[in-house]
């Protein structure tokens, strides 16, 4: 631990001497204003060593293009970390990252760190590699926090080959320095652990906490790092809302009972509580907890009443992926059947009145699964889409555009809106709305 109690400045140093707290360059294009697209793929393909590589890769099935499908995203630096899990066969690298400058609409995907934490170009496989990521999460002090679900084949016929387990790199050496494994008393018959984010409010990282979403098995839990202790928090809050569990997009209907999901953590301020957001994907509503109370685990059996309702629902088709809170406490959050970015000021009461439209777009914005703020002064608003339920009704359309990565400026994506902390609300309007 000794040893990161001095790294936040010195990572501060690199970012200002690289420029990485500036704008995005060279953006593919800017079809969904405010956002940009800064790439696109209709299919995905990856660094391979050599070209014999690939070619051998394709022949053995260890790769097989339609069955990669990005899911998650994280930015740190001049890089930006793509999740690809395991849903089907054919998948070389859960993990890869492709440069932040843009630039190159489609590029090639590098396997993070590299190709020896993946299986495809191995024979030995074994738990020690990564085996199926759903989300990362990278804490202030410089480190990637990797959830790997351990589960392949979750979109057909699920297998817990390895245990579930958070890897730890150094993002200034892509060294590995650390590795947990979620406990066997926490992984239930058809859990998938599909979520993480992470909580600290020192310079050093040495308070830092991590919560875990249980999605399939509507579980909380909880990390601490200073001595590697779990435990669980359960709540029928985290359980899917039955009313919205039917999912209807561009003419497919289909039923997911998917539990938490989203979690978002208001930023630091030191002279306030600190909140987890959370929501469950098939839901229409939004839930908080003091963070005080996740992290003492005596907490566990005696904090039903600490779980709470945020305000009303966001209404029909009101299903959200992820979600998360600028440094000015606005929320921004993927609305799945909408095709659209929501977002939310936190200083406001949460009120269909008060829940605004960041960008809407029936092409780019197809099921958007993740969002991000990158850290820092400059702070984008990052998604990426991916077709998701259309991905697992079949293979997706090779002719179209299917998988993007897009970001906008998390001020000017919501200046002059309801979301935009400059604009108040009178009381009174609000009173009105409500009746």
């Amino acid at each position: 631990m000794d040893s990161y109690r001095s790294r936040s400045a010195a990572i501060t140093l690199w970012l200002t001497v690289m420029g990485l707290s500036q704008p995005q360059l060279l953006p593919a294009d800017n079809e969904t204003p405010p956002f940009s697209t800064l790439y696109k793929w209709k299919n995905v393909d990856f660094e391979f060593p050599s070209i014999r590589h690939r070619r051998e890769a394709l022949a053995t099935g260890k790769f097989v293009p339609e069955s990669v499908l990005p899911l998650g995203l994280e930015v740190w630096g001049s890089r930006i970390w793509v999740t690809l899990p395991n849903w089907r066969s054919g998948v070389p690298a859960t993990l890869a990252t492709v440069p932040r400058a843009g630039g190159v609409i489609s590029p090639a995907l590098k396997p993070y760190p590299d190709w020896s934490y993946h299986t495809a170009l191995n024979d030995d496989f074994n738990c020690t590699k990564m085996i199926s990521v759903f989300r990362v999460n990278t804490d202030p002090c410089g480190r990637l926090w990797v959830l790997d679900s351990g589960k392949i084949n979750a979109q057909d016929n699920s297998v817990q080959v390895c245990p579930p387990s958070i890897f730890v790199f150094d993002l200034l050496t892509d060294m590995l320095i650390a590795r947990y494994l979620i406990p066997d008393n926490y992984v239930l018959q058809d859990s998938l652990f599909a979520n993480i984010i992470l909580d600290t409010k020192t310079s050093d990282c040495s308070d830092l906490h991590a919560y875990i979403a249980d999605t399939w098995r509507f579980g909380l839990i909880v990390f601490r790092q200073e001595d590697g202790m779990f435990w669980k928090y359960s709540n029928p809050l985290f359980y899917p809302d039955p009313l919205a569990s039917n999912f209807t997009l561009h003419g497919l209907n289909f039923q997911w009972s998917d539990g938490i999901f989203g979690l978002a953590l208001t930023p630091v301020d030191h002279f306030r509580e600190r909140m987890l957001f959370f929501h469950s994907l098939s839901s229409y509503r939004e839930f908080y907890v003091p963070t005080s109370v996740l992290r003492r685990p005596s907490q566990v059996n005696n904090s039903f009443s600490e779980f709470n309702l945020v305000g009303e629902s966001r209404g029909l088709y009101g299903q959200s992926s992820a979600s998360a809170f600028d440094d000015r406490g606005v929320m921004f959050y993927g609305l799945v059947s909408r095709d659209s970015i929501g977002c939310w000021d936190s200083n406001k009461p949460y009120r269909k009145r008060t829940l605004g439209t960041v960008a809407e777009n029936a092409e780019t914005l197809i099921f958007p699964n993740d969002i991000k703020i990158n850290q820092g002064e400059q702070q984008n608003v990052w998604v990426i889409s991916n077709k998701l339920p259309m991905f697992q009704n079949g293979s997706l359309d090779s002719d179209d555009y299917n998988y993007r990565i897009l970001y906008a400026d998390t001020k000017e994506a919501v200046r002059g809106t309801v979301c935009d902390p400059a604009i108040k609300i009178p009381i009174r309007r609000l009173l009105v709305n409500r009746r």
